[in-house]
């Protein structure tokens, strides 16, 4: 059973907005997590240490096998080499994108409002059948029909 981010509290989405974006970087869909963003979400949730150098590296190489893809950790890296004094002259500077930021308004694009001091998710409209059809993918028809049948 695949657990979906539309079921996870203001606090533990946004921990996996910034693991999919920053930690971890992944290219497709963000409704699902991976056993490694769960995995990180808990060792970071825990106070549990795992070896983020290790885990950007990995990362990377798997960025470099591949045949469409973008080198992640840019911002990162780059904070790293300015630190040590390593000079970037001739390099093109790339802005942050506007979600590369997080704030409130980072929030209420993920569906998030605060109501009444409470942070509450609210899905569009559109947003509805996606929803369900997640819903549906955690309970299987063959899944219900099992836990139906008596043992």
């Amino acid at each position: 059973m695949a657990l979906t981010t539309n079921r996870l509290s203001v606090d533990h989405r946004l921990l996996h907005h910034l693991i999919v974006h920053q930690i971890l970087p992944t290219g497709g869909g963000y409704a699902k997590l991976s056993r490694m963003q769960v995995f990180l979400m808990w060792c970071i949730l825990s106070k549990i240490e795992f070896c983020f150098p290790l885990l950007m590296l990995k990362t990377m190489v798997r960025a470099f096998s591949q045949k469409k893809s973008v080198l992640p950790f840019g911002a990162i890296l780059t904070k790293v080499f300015q630190h040590f004094h390593i000079r970037l002259e001739g390099e093109v500077a790339t802005k942050l994108k506007k979600e590369d930021t997080y704030n409130k308004s980072t929030l209420n694009r993920m569906g998030w409002k605060k109501q009444e001091g409470i942070w509450t998710y609210c899905p569009k409209v559109d947003q509805a059948p996606r929803i369900a059809r997640e819903e549906q993918e955690d309970n299987p028809p063959w899944e219900a029909q099992e836990q139906a049948a008596p043992a």
